[in-house]
């Protein structure tokens, strides 16, 4: 692929595209791919950046102060072009602002920068979103990374996810349209651990709106075998997703979710919305190692 960096520590290489800021490959040195490698036949992403909304809009429809604009799901960032702002042998920064095409689904000024790094068998990736017009910001945030399932070295082993906090937090569902379910369903962890299936993705993600915690491990049953730490920064809502069947599972730490069933468009009464003052920011983030 085109307009793509490189970066390398003495364990992972990384790279990341500058269509969507989006890390196209992650792999662990000796053991292989750990990233989901985008075939169309199951889907097409690899790790999208979600701005400036988390999930879908009532009929693909969004409102500031009353005025809609056409908005499809999870934003536009995914499928802009950022610009490579700067880039070291471990680490790149690309940066997307707004432009007369982001400003006829999205009348703002903003910055959003997203820094990959590597430091040994981590990965990071954090966005800081600022805004620079005089007007207040209203947006949510999400990352959308997508692992190989089964991790290299796991094929014939159960995985599962195991929250650090050992909780086991309420379920939520996307509804009709896409939107979030208001009703939440018993935890489908037990002592913070889930047994994956496909069949737990028969009705789409599975949303924890609270209590996932900052950290979890996705990992396989196995002795010694391969596992991902995952550690996660200003994002308190969890989504886990699967197309059934697909040889990936996503792991999608959000500042945000989708629009409720029932709501209208306006971008401030989603769940989880932020609202940035003139001349602020605020960074998310989270980071995967390879154990």
């Amino acid at each position: 692929m085109s307009d793509t960096v490189t970066i390398d520590s003495d364990t992972l290489t990384a790279t990341v595209a500058a269509l969507g800021a989006e890390t196209q490959s992650l792999t662990l040195k000796g053991r292989g791919e750990l990233l989901w490698d985008g075939d169309p036949a199951w889907w097409s992403g690899r790790a999208p950046i979600l701005f400036p909304m988390v999930g879908g809009a009532p009929g693909d429809t969004v409102a500031f102060d009353g005025a809609t604009y056409p908005m499809a799901k999870h934003g536009f960032a995914r499928r802009s072009t950022f610009v490579l702002e700067e880039a070291g042998p471990d680490w790149c920064r690309h940066v997307l602002t707004d432009s007369e095409e982001t400003r006829a689904a999205y009348p703002f000024a903003f910055r959003l920068a997203v820094t990959h790094a590597l430091e040994g068998a981590t990965l990071t990736v954090t966005a800081e979103v600022e805004n620079p017009g005089e007007v207040p910001l209203p947006f949510g945030f999400g990352f959308h990374p997508a692992f190989r399932w089964p991790l290299p070295g796991a094929e014939d082993q159960p995985h599962r996810v195991v929250l650090e906090n050992g909780a086991e937090p309420p379920l939520a569902r996307l509804g009709a349209g896409g939107l979030l379910a208001p009703d939440r369903l018993p935890s489908p962890f037990s002592a913070g651990v889930l047994t994956l299936d496909p069949g737990l993705f028969e009705e789409d993600a599975m949303i924890f709106p609270e209590g996932a915690g900052t950290a979890l491990r996705l990992e396989a049953a196995g002795q010694d075998a391969p596992a991902l730490r995952f550690a996660f920064e200003n994002t308190p809502h969890l989504g886990i997703w699967q197309k059934p069947g697909a040889p990936y599972i996503c792991i999608e730490p959000w500042h945000g979710m989708a629009a409720e069933e029932g709501a209208g468009p306006e971008m401030t009464a989603r769940p989880g919305s932020v609202t940035l003052a003139p001349g602020g920011s605020m960074r998310f983030g989270f980071s995967v190692s390879a154990g």
